[in-house]
């Protein structure tokens, strides 16, 4: 068992790192400086906590020992001095510089927006605010991305150079710049969600802080962008996803798949939210990659048992998803979508010409998924070979368990 206080001090790594983060990073303009100073408190807390217990706000506790360690490192730089008079500057006036930015009272967004600057490459904007707001590591955003560790540690770099050269702003831009960054905050929303919901890698499949504060900020976010059928379209996918959080592990914190998932313990609010706010967004006639997402989620979501799930409709939703954004993974979720409704020979067909063009090597839900149709299909020992090399390849405990079962009860 993790002892109370090392318990306290990850609780408040996954509450409060974008925060402190982004605070330290108005306070000073320096990113790495901000991350540094920040792993610096967190270390602190594990020592001071043990000595004096956990404080009534943790978060305000690591903003505070983040920036008095950024004070000292910059006093002993000979080019401190001046960023030192600006951050006292910045304290003084943190009420009144709101200027003509929208009014978003949270650092956090400050953040999305400014690495989402259209100056940076989209896949830099992303991976950038899933380090400092979301504190994954580099490992976890390569994972994300298919990308190398080595190639994203490099991408991040650049994109913070980028950013310190460019003097790109820390602020949500005015109104009539909003649409031109929403595609890139989308991503990185829906990116933040997808490693709460399934984490990409470790022994905790589900993070529901990180899901919980993706949804928070797309809740923002459609204050801020009220006309934008994208943003209600992402945030409607997020609640109808997220309200099935509590039957998808069981008490072992096992992988419960959706077929086998006890629907009474699935959130009905979260889902009547979600489902009238996607056919509000709907109406307005304006259809997106998010709002086709959230139209698939839906069909799971309102099937009241899994035989009542509308497949053949969910089929035609992929395909044309796949026309709005062409992705190999779609395609995959497509092919299971048809194997569910028109057999699994019919899936299997599109599963295997997937795999022929390599553009999925070494994602492990393909085999899983052609694992699964030739089970169905009674071809037992193919179906063992394909579980095993998806285990190889799982990078969560949890779904390796799942998988281990899956082949276990083939015999």
């Amino acid at each position: 068992m993790t002892p109370p206080v090392e318990a306290a001090v990850d609780r408040a790594f996954r509450e409060e790192w974008g925060q402190v983060v982004a605070t330290l990073i108005r306070w000073t303009g320096d990113w790495d400086l901000a991350e540094e100073c920040a792993q610096d408190a967190f270390a602190q807390a594990l020592r001071t906590w043990r000595r004096d217990g956990v404080p009534r706000r943790p978060g305000a506790w690591l903003t505070t020992a983040a920036r008095n360690r950024a004070v000292d490192l910059l006093r002993r730089e000979a080019t401190g001095a001046a960023k030192l008079r600006e951050v006292a500057g910045v304290l003084r006036t943190d009420d009144d510089d709101a200027g003509d930015e929208p009014d978003v009272p949270d650092d956090r967004l400050r953040l999305i927006f400014t690495c989402c600057h259209p100056a940076l490459a989209l896949e830099a904007r992303v991976a950038l605010t899933l380090r400092t707001l979301a504190g994954l590591g580099t490992t976890e955003i390569a994972r994300a991305f298919l990308v190398g560790e080595q190639a994203m540690a490099k991408r991040l770099a650049r994109a913070k150079q980028k950013i310190r050269h460019a003097g790109i702003p820390y602020r949500v831009p005015p109104a009539h710049l909003l649409p031109e960054r929403l595609p890139a905050v989308l991503a990185v929303l829906y990116l933040l969600f997808n490693e709460g919901y399934s984490a990409t890698a470790g022994a905790d499949l589900v993070r529901h802080d990180l899901a919980a504060e993706a949804i928070r900020l797309a809740r923002v976010l459609v204050r801020l962008m009220p006309d934008e059928p994208e943003a209600a379209g992402l945030l409607a996918l997020m609640l109808l996803h997220h309200a099935r959080r509590a039957a998808r592990l069981d008490e072992a914190g096992d992988l419960v798949v959706l077929e086998d998932q006890d629907r009474g313990r699935w959130d009905a609010g979260l889902i009547a939210d979600g489902v009238a706010l996607l056919d509000g967004t709907l109406r307005r006639g304006r259809p997106g990659p998010y709002q086709v997402q959230a139209a698939i989620a839906a069909c799971h979501a309102t099937a009241a048992r899994p035989e009542d799930t509308d497949w053949a409709q969910i089929a035609v939703l992929y395909a044309r998803l796949a026309r709005l954004v062409p992705s190999p993974v779609v395609e995959l979720n497509r092919a299971v979508a048809v194997g569910m409704a028109h057999g699994p020979a019919a899936g299997l067909a599109l599963v295997d010409a997937l795999r022929e063009t390599g553009a999925l090597a070494g994602y492990h839900l393909l085999p899983a998924a052609r694992a699964d149709l030739l089970r169905r299909l009674g071809r037992t020992a193919e179906a063992a070979g394909a579980y095993r090399e998806a285990a190889g390849l799982a990078a969560t405990d949890a779904e390796r368990r799942y998988l281990a079962r899956r082949l276990a009860a083939l015999g």
